[in-house]
């Protein structure tokens, strides 16, 4: 007789392998469709590998675009530890980097070192307020917040559309729907000269860092876990559980908000409706591919971002669609939570007494 048994205390070793397991698997399913469309599947896959980091600018690019994935990863990976299920980041995004235009294309005048951290202020207190009101309604009402995040993405991207067709429309920009620029005291220095990579990356480290910290070290970490694990039996033991939900939700906000904070200080300077191809939702599969370990966000991002900028080589190469990075990326999910399942959970043979 076959049965699934929960294990106690999965090893960190076993969610490691389970994470490297699912980003392989997936590469393997979407050897089949790219097979059936006649392309060579090893070149396909090699002309992938030397776009996201055959070359220096190849690799530079590739964490380019891993920056806000890491910014929105530790979004979904830090609420997601105390079940508030923040879909909302791609909302988030927009609302940081709306703020970070509105302080750094003039309204302020600062040198630089104190304008680049009021305008990464400013977005990140542009996301985390942005998700105050689903936290509360969550706590106050019971609203679920997959629904509320959700809708306020579509909310917030027509509120910038509407911003960029109206007050804060560039009178420069001849016609298009854009922001002014920023000021250059409010741009993120680059890393590589020459290259589009900026200190955003760094800032994004670093706070992938912090919040392991955070989460391993501190008390807060300690609420945060408890709340994520039973919610009533934590209230039972006088932990303060609205107000670290308050907390988990204001922090993942303001995750969100910088990244496009820094997407619009560091890397294109200014703000347009298609700023994000979507990386608030994908940031939810960089939070699963890491096991929701905030230090696990970086390598997941690095690999999603290479997907995306290796599938655009190979496309242009051999003429296959660059939506298999897309492709990808649901396997990869779907990879994940397989994956999941055998690291809480263990196969157990038992024999079937015989019946006298």
């Amino acid at each position: 007789m076959i049965r699934l048994a929960r294990r106690d205390n999965p090893p960190l070793w076993l969610s490691a392998v389970a994470s490297v397991g699912a980003a392989l698997a997936a590469l393997a399913l979407t050897a089949v469709p790219l097979a059936l469309t006649g392309a060579p599947v090893a070149g396909a896959f090699r002309l992938m590998a030397e776009g996201a980091a055959g070359s220096l600018f190849a690799f530079t690019e590739t964490l380019s675009r891993a920056t806000p994935l890491i910014f929105t990863g530790l979004a979904a990976a830090i609420a997601f530890r105390a079940r508030l299920w923040n879909i909302g980041a791609e909302g988030q995004l927009y609302a940081g980097a709306l703020a970070a235009v509105a302080v750094g294309t003039g309204a302020v005048s600062l040198p630089a070192p104190a304008l680049v951290p009021l305008v990464l202020l400013a977005g990140a207190a542009a996301g985390a307020l942005l998700m105050l009101a689903p936290v509360v309604f969550k706590l106050r009402f019971s609203a679920d917040e997959v629904v509320t995040t959700l809708l306020l993405n579509f909310i917030v991207l027509l509120f910038v559309q509407m911003m960029l067709e109206g007050p804060m429309k560039d009178p420069m920009g001849l016609g298009w729907p854009q922001s002014e620029p920023l000021v250059d005291e409010a741009v993120l220095p680059k890393i590589v000269d020459k290259m589009r990579l900026h200190w955003g990356f760094g800032i994004a480290v670093v706070a992938a860092v912090l919040a392991q910290l955070m989460i391993d070290r501190t008390v807060w970490g300690f609420e945060i876990r408890a709340v994520g694990e039973n919610a009533p039996a934590a209230r039972y033991a006088g932990l303060p559980v609205t107000r670290t939900m308050l907390r988990v939700g204001l922090l993942s906000g303001a995750c969100a908000g910088l990244a496009g904070a820094c997407e619009v200080a560091g890397l294109k300077g200014y703000l347009t409706a298609d700023l994000s191809p979507g990386f608030g939702y994908a940031g939810i599969v960089v939070a699963m591919l890491s096991g929701l370990s905030p230090l696990g966000v970086i390598p997941a991002s690095i690999f999603v971002a290479g997907v995306f900028v290796g599938a655009d080589t190979m496309s242009r190469s051999i003429g296959v669609s660059n939506y298999l990075a897309d492709l990808v990326v649901a396997m990869a999910l779907l990879c994940v939570l397989v994956g999941g399942l055998a690291t809480r959970y263990r196969v157990e043979f038992t024999r079937r007494d015989a019946r006298t």
